[in-house]
């Protein structure tokens, strides 16, 4: 048996899902564009650079959804995967997940994009398993907190690790395992694995591939 594992942002997606969910609430109106597009970008950036703090984008990305009933947020989220998503989906990156699905391999997508996000996305890519930021849900409408560990380097591999158990199973379990990821924020688990592929790489993830002799690959 084998595992497979993909990154979603960058990486499956031609693009950046968590930041495209935000640019869609501004021109929708939702959020104030003035207000919220300068710190959606700044937030992008530092994870690029790898300096995110992670709870203080999450505030920045969960409030919002504490503020509407979930039935309006997935009205505007079917909205959004027609306009934002789709077009991001690329070719390539159905063909691998198609590919490791003729081979019978356990595929999750792990991403620290919040589950209410991630989890139509990873419907329309037509992967059963998802490992994601649990944004906090009480009486069935989110709180604007987050629940549990983000799934943000190391914490991608406390998750995977806790979903495996959860299965009764661990990493050495599987004869091989692969992780394709296009950001250094990912190193931590692209180490673990039997077969790391760095997937339209940043620089920093480029070069640690070049070193460790990991494949580099594109999917656009």
């Amino acid at each position: 048996m084998q595992l497979a594992l993909f990154d979603l942002d960058n990486t499956l997606l031609a693009g950046d899902s968590d930041f495209e969910w935000a640019q869609f609430l501004i021109e929708q109106g939702v959020l104030d564009r003035e207000v919220y597009e300068a710190r959606n970008a700044d937030f992008y950036a530092q994870y690029k650079a790898g300096t995110l703090d992670i709870h203080a984008f999450l505030d920045f990305q969960l409030k919002p959804l504490s503020r509407h009933k979930r039935a309006v947020l997935d009205q505007w989220h079917a909205d959004y995967m027609r306009k934002k998503i789709v077009p991001m989906m690329t070719q390539k990156s159905r063909e691998l997940i198609a590919q490791h699905r003729q081979q019978n391999d356990v595929m999750v997508i792990v991403t620290a994009t919040n589950s209410f996000v991630a989890g139509p996305i990873a419907l329309a890519y037509g992967v059963d398993h998802l490992i994601a930021t649990e944004p906090e849900i009480s009486h069935g409408e989110f709180t604007g907190k987050v629940s549990g560990t983000p799934s943000f380097r190391e914490g991608k591999i406390s998750r995977l690790t806790q979903w495996l158990e959860q299965r009764g199973q661990k990493l050495v379990d599987f004869s091989a395992s692969y992780f394709y990821s296009d950001s250094h924020n990912d190193e931590p688990l692209l180490e673990i694995v039997s077969h790391p592929f760095a997937v339209d790489p940043d620089a920093h993830l480029a070069k640690t591939a070049s070193e460790r002799g990991w494949p580099i690959i594109s999917l656009r």
